[in-house]
């Protein structure tokens, strides 16, 4: 199946290694003129484990790390909420100055106006994690099914990505599937390198890997600048072609990698998306259904997307069938409010097999 050995059974359907993260959400306020704001918790690593537990009814874990102080209760709360095990490394908060759990600043925007996301990831403890600092032994002899980590938790610090392989590894080592999201957020590493260091730290990633999420552009810039190149990305519209063209090329450069998927998306406005998926696998393409979506709040769509297709793999289920769900979970996603999934598996399934938007009563 999709050229992947996965597990039938373990105590765990897959584990998320990456950094948790509090979102304020002035909903369509910028923040300039923001007087409330709603909290989410997330993570882009979190969010596919929390979709698969949560919408999936699948078992999932995270392994982050843990600040004990009033916010870091806050997020252990909704990581239990959304049925996720969780596996920490716990920090003392000094009382002033940190650890932290990072903050994320995302307003919606609305039309034309488009969102603004901006951090405060000063002294954030999960920059801290190292090699070393999870039994990934222990952990995997529970039976773990399917690794999962991506490219923000590895844009925070110099030992996150070396952390990201030791996870890996070990995950290789206990016969689990190995997944990594390229998702490159140029703000975390204009801090430390630019894109010739994203480059760099993907790339060796990347050669552990048997599946990719997202833009491979990122792994093909050899001068650290960006590929000029329309539809190259998930974002730069829903034509396959030119993302297509560069997966062909990337999986020569990484030829451990067996299967690449990502949504394709063309924004209309804020408010309105063109909304479609595409898979590589065993070196035939494989398409989603093309979707106008209305937009609520797109954060956490593209992990979204993600968690619905490992789990079609994950629940045995050919690879368009995988890819179907993961495009109809995305979907579904920018039509809740916060970054994790409000869906049931029902609605999935009936988005993905051509269900409408009637009423259901």
């Amino acid at each position: 199946m999709a050229g992947l050995l996965i597990p039938p059974a373990g105590e765990l359907d897959l584990l998320a290694l990456g950094a948790l993260v509090h979102r304020l959400d002035p909903g369509v306020v910028p923040f300039r003129k923001a007087a409330a704001c709603q909290i989410h918790v997330s993570g882009g690593e979190f969010n596919v484990a929390a979709n698969l537990a949560d919408a999936f009814r699948l078992n999932a874990a995270v392994a982050s790390a843990m600040v004990d102080y009033p916010i870091g209760d806050l997020v252990r709360e909704r990581v239990r909420a959304t049925g996720v095990t969780a596996i920490y490394k716990h920090f003392a908060h000094d009382g002033v100055n940190g650890p932290n759990i990072a903050t994320v600043y995302s307003d919606r925007g609305h039309g034309v106006r488009a969102p603004v996301v901006f951090y405060n990831r000063a002294n954030e403890a999960a920059a801290r994690l190292a090699p070393g600092d999870f039994d990934w032994a222990a952990l995997f002899a529970r039976g773990v099914r399917w690794f999962h980590s991506g490219g923000i938790f590895a844009s925070l610090s110099e030992s996150t990505g070396p952390l990201i392989i030791e996870g890996m590894q070990a995950a290789r080592r206990a016969g689990a599937v190995v997944s990594f999201d390229l998702n490159f957020r140029e703000k975390l590493w204009n801090v430390w390198g630019g894109r010739r260091q994203a480059l760099a730290v993907i790339g060796r990633i990347a050669e552990h890997a048997d599946v990719l999420f997202g833009g491979v552009d990122v792994l093909l810039a050899d001068d650290g600048r960006a590929l000029a190149l329309a539809g190259a990305t998930p974002e730069a519209g829903i034509d396959p072609g030119p993302a297509l063209a560069l997966i062909e090329r990337a999986v020569k450069r990484y030829p451990n990698v067996k299967v690449v998927a990502m949504p394709l998306r063309e924004v209309h406005s804020t408010t309105r998306h063109g909304w479609s998926a595409l898979c590589w696998s065993e070196g035939q393409s494989h398409r989603a259904p093309t979707l106008e979506l209305d937009v609520f709040d797109r954060v956490g769509s593209g992990d979204g997307f993600a968690s619905g297709f490992i789990y079609g793999l994950l629940n045995g289920e050919s690879v368009q069938s995988a890819l179907d769900l993961g495009w109809a979970h995305g979907a579904l996603l920018t039509t809740f409010p916060g970054d994790t999934s409000m869906a049931t598996l029902e609605q999935v399934r009936a988005l993905a097999s051509g269900g409408s938007a009637r009423i259901q009563r």
